[in-house]
């Protein structure tokens, strides 16, 4: 019998959107759960979230100030 190793892999998604009060990571990864994965902005205006999960196919939005935004390097 034939064995697969299903491996996790760290993403890093970013936001450039300096002027944004608060952006949350939401998808399939952490079944959209606006706790999961607050992002955090850097000294550049860049938000950033990084997270673990198993290699495969997600979608995922960022909610930004309580509106949705597609993520503009993955389109």
């Amino acid at each position: 019998m034939a064995s697969i190793e299903i491996k996790d892999v760290v993403i890093e998604f970013v936001l450039e959107m300096p002027n944004a009060q608060k952006v949350i990571l939401m998808g399939d990864f952490n079944l959209w759960d606006p706790k999961t994965n607050p992002m955090r902005m850097d000294k550049n205006g860049v938000w950033r979230e990084t997270v673990m999960i198993s290699s495969g196919r997600y979608e995922y939005r960022f909610w930004v100030d309580g509106e949705w935004y597609n993520d503009p390097r993955n389109s």
